[in-house]
Order: C-alpha cells, then sequence, then structure tokens
C-alpha cells in the first residue's frame, strides 16, 4: 500500500478512535478541527430529526460523524439486508435495523475497535437484536458475493486511499438488482493543492472527497448503473470559516477559493440485475 494512504488510515483510526472514547465519556466529537465543535460542526450537524433521535442511545448520536442521513434516503425495505460501511457508533445501523425489521438484518462494518466496542453498547442500550458489527476495512469486505441488498455509508468512502476497491466491494457483495445509496462529501469545481496536503482534514471528511464527475466515472467502472449524485448541503461563507478553523487553511484567501466548492451529497447506484445467460433460462 501506498505509503500516503497508510498515513492517512492511520490518522483516521486514531481521529475516529478518540471521537468514540469522547462518545463514550458524554461529549460530542466532530469533523473539523476541535475549535470547530463549539460553533457547531457545518459538516454534522441537523442531519437527523427528532424523532430518530430518540429512537436511539444518547452515545450513538455523539458518536456520529456523518455528512447525511443516508437511511432516510436509502428507502429500506421490511426484510431487506442492509450493509453500513464505516458504521461508527452505530447510528446507521441501528435505524435501518429499525427500517428492515425483524425479518431484515443490518450489518456495520468498521476498522476501529473503539468504535466497534461503542456501537455494540449502543446496539445493547436500543435492544436491536437483527444488527450485527463486523470488524474490518472497507476495501476489504468481510462478507460473501451477493450478500447484501443495500449498501449504505456516511461520509467515509471519500475517507479511503483506494476508493476503486472499495467501489468494487460494494458492487461485488450487492445483489444483482442491488442499490448503493451512500451520503458523502464531493467536490464541485478546482480545489487549491493546499487542502490536498493537508492529510489531517482527511479524517475531518473533507480532503480525499472525489469531483463529483469522477466519482460517477469510478462508479460507472466498478459496474454500476443509474447513477445519481444529489448536492444536499453546498458549504458557503461562514461553514467554510468553521471547517477549516484552527488549520492553516483558515486565511481568507484560502476561503474565497473553497467557498462553494465541497457539498453533502447523496449519492445512488444500482448493480446490474441478473441477466439470462443458460440455454433454458429464458423459456416459458
Amino acid at each position: 500500500m501506498h505509503s500516503m494512504d497508510m498515513d492517512v488510515k492511520k490518522i483516521v483510526k486514531e481521529h475516529y478512535g478518540q471521537a468514540a472514547k469522547q462518545a463514550k465519556s458524554g461529549t460530542r466529537s466532530c469533523c473539523g478541527p476541535s475549535s470547530c465543535c463549539s460553533t457547531g460542526d457545518p459538516i454534522t450537524q441537523d442531519l437527523y430529526s427528532l424523532d430518530e433521535m430518540a429512537q436511539l442511545p444518547e452515545k450513538a448520536v455523539l458518536a456520529s460523524l456523518g455528512c447525511g442521513n443516508p437511511t432516510a434516503l436509502a428507502e429500506l425495505k421490511p426484510g431487506e439486508t442492509v450493509l453500513d460501511l464505516g458504521s461508527g457508533g452505530g447510528i446507521d445501523v441501528l435505524l435501518s435495523a429499525r427500517r428492515v425489521g425483524p425479518e431484515g438484518k443490518a450489518y456495520g462494518l468498521d476498522m476501529t475497535d473503539e468504535m466497534l466496542s461503542l456501537a455494540r453498547e449502543n446496539q445493547r442500550r436500543a435492544g436491536v437484536t437483527n444488527v450485527e458489527f463486523l470488524r474490518g476495512e472497507i476495501e476489504n469486505i468481510p462478507l460473501p458475493d451477493n450478500s447484501a441488498d443495500v449498501i449504505i455509508s456516511n461520509c467515509v468512502i471519500n475517507l479511503s486511499g483506494d476508493k476503486d476497491s472499495v467501489l468494487r466491494e460494494a458492487f461485488r457483495v450487492l445483489k444483482p438488482g442491488g442499490r448503493l445509496a451512500v451520503s458523502d462529501i464531493v467536490v464541485l469545481g478546482d480545489v487549491p493543492a493546499d487542502i490536498r496536503r493537508n492529510v489531517e482534514l482527511w479524517a475531518g471528511c473533507v480532503a480525499g472527497a472525489l469531483h463529483q464527475d469522477e466519482y460517477r466515472s469510478k462508479l460507472a467502472d466498478a459496474g454500476f448503473k443509474d447513477i445519481g449524485i444529489e448536492p444536499t448541503r453546498i458549504y458557503q461563507g461562514q461553514d467554510v470559516r468553521d471547517l477549516f478553523s484552527g488549520t492553516d487553511l483558515g486565511l481568507e484567501s484560502i476561503i474565497a477559493q473553497v467557498e462553494g466548492k465541497f457539498a453533502s451529497a447523496f449519492i445512488r447506484a444500482q448493480k446490474p440485475a441478473a441477466t439470462c445467460c443458460g440455454p433454458d433460462c429464458c423459456r416459458g
């Protein structure tokens, strides 16, 4: 693996491990530098309804570092099997489990031991039984081929240094006709190289984001069809100032170049349904 990818993975693990410890102690982490927590994290705030939060243990909500609400947008159906890539404290897994019902199943996959421990504690507190949390990396999903109806993820794929592997693995694990429904950060325009080089921002959900056109291309290369990317929150003005507060990118000159270039987006794609390939399968 490229040394840059290893550095990113180490930083992400440390950042999310610390976030899990903070949630266990009853305090909230945030996507950006710690200084942005005092003003409200522009990425993570106001993603879940009061009804959704009322269903969950407080520590699951405190550990949420997502940029969207994929469970609300994925149109989950009773009986489906759902996999959450980078499940963190388990908020989206627990919400998904309720949506698919007792006849369905929700898996959460995470590489951070502290988050897995917190997620399993949150599962016990929520009393949800149709859930399983798995340890592993999203570039190498520990599930068999054709095993999930839906794959969700919340501001995690952009953190990977090997997004092609992530999307190929997602395609492999989905059943024919299955769907990808993820929230992620995308780039809408040209971004200064300074941001790409600031590795610490990988753990803050921003650096590592793909341009929306490149995201489409990578999804298509992995085999997906019916690809859609819908920006749900474009970061402007004060959002950008809060996000970069406390970093060496907090200069007005850089903020002016970044404003309107990053967005949370809901990304949809589908694995093609199985096609008839045998001599007898199309008869009748």
